[in-house]
């Protein structure tokens, strides 16, 4: 891993990134960054449960791509269009249409979006109303298709109390997030439970007290243990996970030249295995409601073997949602193996910026292999303080897991097939 903190030439990517419309590489990328601006920059909605937006936006693509393409198994739309249809107007119409549905109080800044993406695409005028109409239809597929799928519901959550249980979080103290998403109806699982782990470690067993106490140890605020390098890296993937990985997925379409029916591809595979890992890590941590270090290691851990420390305090502000299993392990290994299998192999290159550290501008690690990316995430949870050892040990089984079932489900290469391998990725690497 390389670490870069020069902040003009950071920012600068950023800004080239970010830009709408940026049209540095092709409309999937420049509609990745509309998505992320209208469901987290102004939408506000939280890193687990914005992945659900980012979905119902990249199948719709993937869809309307599809439909004129015919490479792969259609998710929600079965229609066709004329070959000579324009994938990129079908991929703007159909995300725009998704987001004004979901977020109509943007819908102004969207069409200007529209209008400008739109005037950008050469070709005649027949092909571009070709992809507008197929995009609009495959949007309304999506829409449909998710009706009443517990979007949003109003699921009631309340903690319960004594030694194990999840508390609200200093310094807010808010009340737990978005219950509703671990309910949800899942885009590829069969439930929203279908690889429920097995659960916390027993407050009374030396597991606990081995976990309770690294994280004790690394997580604290005023560590002495913890070196400014894993100090960096805590702090470093606190941002928004749904917001860093839609620049992330950018960078991987961008650097490794995609096309757009292959863009398309990628962004609502790794997408939709985001939600779907987020939908059942979060119906995990529903299910147990276990305690979160912040107000865990205060109290001593619920066992006389263990220290209590009452000025501990965690690196990061807590996540205010329960602590098993970790979310960021489910979603980075779920994301990282589809990577992986996209590509082939897992020596592949990814970007990954953060924001999180304000003023002192944009830190930057890039990766050369993906399991390299999940095994930073997976310390970098402890060196926040938000994380014990076993949760995100489970979170990773639980996003493998998810992993395997997208691949067996959905987004199919119907051109790389083989009647004895079954499918195959775009580099002929077997699923």
């Amino acid at each position: 891993m390389k670490v870069n903190q020069a902040f003009v030439s950071s920012f600068a990517a950023f800004l080239t990134i970010l830009a709408i419309p940026i049209h540095a590489q092709n409309v999937v990328t420049d509609w990745n960054s509309i998505a992320s601006t209208t469901i987290v920059a102004n939408g506000g909605k939280a890193a687990g449960s914005a992945s659900v937006w980012f979905a119902y936006a990249s199948i719709a693509a993937y869809d309307a791509v599809n439909a004129i393409e015919h490479r792969g198994d259609p998710f929600y739309f079965h229609g066709s269009a004329a070959r000579n249809a324009s994938e990129e107007a079908a991929v703007l119409a159909a995300e725009h249409r998704i987001l004004v549905n979901y977020f109509p109080t943007q819908q102004a800044m969207l069409d200007m979006d529209y209008t400008v993406s739109l005037a950008a695409i050469s070709g005649n005028l027949s092909a571009r109303g070709e992809g507008v109409a197929v995009g609009e239809r495959a949007a309304l597929a999506v829409i449909a298709a998710r009706a009443g799928d517990g979007l949003e519901a109003n699921v009631v959550y309340t903690p319960g109390t004594g030694p194990g249980v999840w508390q609200p979080t200093p310094p807010k103290f808010l009340a737990a997030a978005t219950p509703w998403l671990g309910q949800l109806r899942p885009f590829t699982l069969k439930s929203p439970s279908q690889f429920l782990p097995p659960g916390p470690t027993p407050l009374d067993s030396d597991e606990w007290e081995r976990d309770y106490n690294l994280t004790r140890l690394f997580g604290d605020a005023s560590s002495t243990v913890r070196t400014p390098e894993q100090t960096e890296i805590g702090l470093f993937w606190t941002e928004n996970t749904a917001q860093q990985y839609a620049r992330t997925f950018n960078y991987l379409a961008i650097n490794q030249k995609l096309d757009v029916g292959e863009s398309t591809r990628l962004m609502a595979l790794l997408w939709t295995g985001y939600a779907d890992s987020a939908i059942g890590c979060f119906n995990a941590k529903y299910t147990y409601s276990f305690w979160r270090p912040a107000t865990t290691i205060p109290e001593g851990g619920g066992n006389t073997e263990l220290p209590s420390d009452p000025q501990w305090t965690a690196l990061g502000v807590t996540p205010n949602h329960p602590e098993y299993p970790a979310a960021h392990a489910c979603i980075t290994n779920t994301v990282a193996n589809l990577i992986a299998a996209y590509f082939g192999t897992k020596k592949v290159k990814v970007v990954v910026d953060s924001l999180a550290f304000g003023s002192a501008g944009v830190h930057t690690h890039v990766f050369q292999n993906t399991d390299d990316l999940f095994n930073e995430v997976f310390w970098a949870r402890i060196y926040a303080g938000f994380h014990f050892y076993h949760s995100l040990v489970d979170g990773g089984e639980l996003g493998e897991r998810v992993s395997r079932q997208v691949l067996r489900k959905q987004f199919h290469d119907l051109h790389d097939r083989d009647e004895h391998d079954g499918n195959r990725d775009r580099s002929g690497a077997s699923w």
